[in-house]
């Protein structure tokens, strides 16, 4: 298998999860993905942000708010299945969020409740399948009461009804107060049977030192996982040069992917800076291969 950064939309055609983890891994840390709320209007009129993502260097592209029962996507043209449209406009593997909500916990400001088709279970997993989501993102938006406990269990629930990669654990607390970054939670997360595991970037969530970061790093990848870092706090709006430092922050921590969110203008990043994270984790010389390949390699 090729490594992900030299991949063209051809060799990622009906891709295993294996595969794909190995295509990740070879990367060493250098894998972009970009995320991108489906429920507002996109950046352009006309283009999807999918293809604006992938257009400015995302290998991976994640769809939040997507509705696995509904499938509305703002903007996009209607068509029988959304996801294989988009993973055949962009060449990319396409994944997206699914929220393990704990019904239990009050959060700390208003609870904001969202629709079953965007919840973790075992029927959304198996309509993931059918979709042909390629990975799903066990994580939580602000103000959902996704707790870590109820990650460990969806990812129980994922393993045995999705095929595709599962990466999970917390951009950012989710409307609770807990540790997102406990070493023994997020190595409990890959027993269960996580493929990769989210860790906030280094500054973007109160009290993340990169001493922190790599501790939790180092433990995750002794037990095979993969280790995305991701900017989940807005800050993917914020200027090009912190956008650099997060990615270099990443690369020290032993981070294989880059996630930058969705808080910027058409709730997509900007596009110039998944330009700057990429050029600064990987350089102009893959950056450019990425924007620049047609989708028909």
């Amino acid at each position: 298998m090729k490594r992900l950064i030299s991949c063209y939309a051809s060799d990622l055609k009906n891709i295993s999860k294996e595969d794909l983890k190995i295509a990740i891994s070879s990367s060493e840390g250098r894998t972009i993905l970009a995320e991108t709320v489906v429920t507002a209007a996109p950046l352009l009129e006309g283009v999807s942000n999918a293809e604006v993502m992938a257009t400015f260097g995302a290998d991976l592209i994640v769809l939040n708010e997507f509705d696995v029962y509904t499938q509305f996507i703002n903007g996009f043209y209607p068509c029988e299945n959304p996801i294989a449209e988009i993973k055949k406009l962009t060449g990319r593997p396409i994944g997206i969020n699914l929220e393990p909500v704990d019904e239990t916990l009050d959060v700390l400001d208003e609870k904001i409740v969202i629709a079953k088709g965007r919840k973790a279970s075992i029927d959304t997993f198996k309509k993931a399948n059918e979709l042909g989501v390629d990975f799903i993102m066990l994580t939580g938006n602000p103000s959902t009461a996704v707790s870590m406990e109820a990650i460990k269990k969806a990812i129980v629930l994922a393993k045995d009804h999705f095929n595709g990669l599962i990466f999970a654990g917390k951009m950012h607390g989710a409307g609770l107060s807990e540790n997102i970054i406990d070493v023994d939670m997020l190595t409990a997360f890959i027993h269960a049977g996580a493929d990769g595991i989210l860790i906030p970037s280094v500054s973007t969530v109160p009290f993340v030192t990169e001493s922190l970061a790599f501790a939790a790093s180092q433990e995750i990848k002794k037990l095979g996982g993969l280790v995305m870092s991701t900017i989940g706090t807005s800050q993917e709006s914020a200027d090009e040069q912190t956008i650099r430092s997060f990615g270099l922050s990443n690369k020290r921590i032993g981070a294989d992917i880059h996630h930058i969110g969705d808080g910027g203008y058409g709730r997509m990043p900007l596009p110039e800076n998944i330009m700057a994270l990429s050029i600064a984790v990987r350089g102009k010389r893959h950056t450019y291969f990425k924007m620049a390949q047609s989708v028909v390699r």
